[in-house]
């Protein structure tokens, strides 16, 4: 593991503590794992997650949600206030991230998708990942019919551009899949697996943990719990119905897990309408992130959280974003 020079850590600290005045700062993380297919930058490697920590350790101010979310209901400032998120759940945050939270004592909270732990697929996004961008030959002709629309994608070998056609492929089919329910958007998934001869498949190394892997995520009090939803859907999408069926079986399943209330929330893809934040707050909640970029403030709404998205980079790297951020 890489350790950055104290020299350059305590400088570092330095230039991003002078610019921390304005308000508290939210880490959206997904994965600490290294994998070679990533199309949504998902992951960020465990070495440059040790360096990340390193910096955060210096500075100081890395607190709990609900610590920055007690500050804004005493409408005060969460001055100086660093928050570690990390969405959905996969098993790397348990066996990568946990350990290095733990070496640094640093807390994060972990906002877990429910319907996945014991699930024998990967999320979709995944899946069509490894049906269309892993190593291998696709048939040159490719045929869905998609909420009674036909359509149709065409490439040759002996074109110039089909390397990059798996690439525009998966983004294409992950426009038209991601507002279809999760049963429809299954069937079509698995017409793919048939298309590309792949069979279903549950990579290890892209799993959700299971009930009882999740059940010792808070051994040592450094992981906070919140929910993500059942299913993983874009709300905006679905009926209020649904979204509160979503939001509010979310929070029983991890209760009656956990032992205690969960009380953090974080939109699935940040994404959200009028009805959302109301939901949430009916369901118990008592804040709620999203994946808009800002800094929080003394008036920030407590159910529209802003994050930043960390990418894979080295501690150096990481601190000009803090900085950057906190400048903005």
């Amino acid at each position: 593991m890489m350790r950055i020079p104290g020299s350059s850590i305590k400088r570092i600290a330095k230039r991003v503590r002078n610019r921390i005045a304005p308000g508290g700062l939210i880490l959206m993380y997904h994965r600490v794992t290294d994998i070679e297919s990533d199309p949504w930058k998902l992951c960020v490697s465990p070495s440059y997650f040790a360096e990340h920590l390193q910096v955060l350790q210096k500075l100081g101010s890395v607190v709990r949600l609900q610590q920055l979310n007690q500050t804004l209901e005493n409408g005060k400032r969460p001055h100086r206030q660093i928050v570690i998120t990390f969405d959905d759940g996969y098993v790397d945050n348990l066996h990568n991230a946990k350990p290095l939270l733990e070496q640094y004592e640093i807390p994060a909270t972990i906002f877990l998708t429910t319907g996945y732990m014991q699930q024998k697929r990967e999320f979709w996004w995944d899946e069509l990942e490894r049906i269309l961008l892993q190593p291998k030959t696709l048939p040159e002709i490719l045929s869905l019919n998609i909420n009674g629309t036909n359509h149709e994608w065409k490439f040759s070998s002996k074109s110039d551009n089909h390397l990059n056609f798996p690439r525009q492929l998966y983004y294409s089919l992950y426009q038209l899949l991601y507002p279809l329910s999760n049963k429809e958007r299954s069937h079509l998934l698995d017409q793919l697996l048939l298309w590309a001869n792949v069979k279903l498949e549950l990579r290890p190394t892209h799993r959700m943990m299971t009930l009882e892997e999740i059940s010792s995520l808070q051994q040592n009090s450094i992981i906070e719990v919140g929910g993500h939803t059942v299913t993983h859907p874009f709300l905006s999408t679905i009926s209020p119905e649904q979204q509160q069926k979503e939001i509010q079986q979310n929070k029983a399943e991890l209760e009656e897990i956990f032992g205690h209330s969960i009380e953090s929330f974080a939109y699935p893809h940040g994404n959200y309408n009028l009805h959302t934040s109301d939901l949430v707050r009916q369901a118990g909640f008592t804040c709620a992130c999203t994946t808009n970029a800002n800094i929080v403030g003394k008036k920030s709404d407590r159910f529209q959280l802003p994050r930043f998205a960390v990418e894979n980079c080295n501690g150096e790297q990481f601190a000009k974003q803090l900085s950057n951020w906190f400048a903005n």
